[in-house]
């Protein structure tokens, strides 16, 4: 959690149950909240003019989402959906600095954060430009477990379509690696569900 919910609370945050699919910001809208997630799960994502979804990002409970455009006065790059039935704490940009100020130790957090999803974004970059799909799978999959701490192996939350969307692959694409991957013992395939 970065910001303790009775901070927000405090501050003039309000909380907002938003159903599953249900929009919580449209690229090009600008960037005025602050938002961080009680309970649930949130998908960011582009969709070309060819209609293909490009996943942005996923972010689950205690996460908060769109804040470098926010801290810019931007414009959203990107959409931001709840993927099933989540509760997000919602806080002017007016009131989020002024906890920053009021809380000087919350910028720190706020720095390494960014920081780390700026990382993780320019090695996400890297690796599909760079690599064959099944490089890109793999990483996409390494960086998962990393950036949620998970150690061991574990089923991935995602669908061919959520990985294809991730990695700029096609969705043939990436059942194909992975069943390569998988006659390859690089990750399981039970009941469907990938464990990497």
């Amino acid at each position: 959690m970065i910001i303790d919910p009775n901070i927000l609370i405090t501050w003039g945050g309000v909380s907002k149950i938003y159903k599953k699919n249900e929009v919580i910001f449209s690229e090009g809208s600008n960037a005025r909240f602050y938002f961080q997630i009680m309970d649930g799960h949130v998908k960011m994502f582009n969709i070309n003019d060819d209609g293909k979804e490009f996943i942005q990002g996923f972010f689950q409970s205690g996460d908060s989402f769109g804040e470098p455009p926010l801290f810019l006065c931007e414009k959203y790059p990107a959409s931001a959906i709840a993927t099933k039935e989540s509760i997000i704490f919602k806080l002017s940009r007016e009131l989020l600095l002024k906890i920053l100020f009021a809380y000087p130790e919350l910028q720190l957090e706020f720095i390494q954060i960014l920081s780390k999803r700026i990382f993780l974004k320019a090695n996400s970059i890297r690796d599909i430009i760079n690599n064959d799909p099944e490089h890109r799978l793999l990483c996409f999959l390494k960086n998962f477990k990393h950036n949620y701490l998970i150690e061991g192996k574990c089923i991935m939350p995602f669908t061919r379509q959520e990985l294809a969307n991730f990695t700029g692959l096609r969705v043939e694409t990436v059942i194909r690696t992975l069943k390569k991957m998988c006659s390859e013992k690089k990750i399981e395939i039970i009941n469907r569900k990938i464990y990497y």
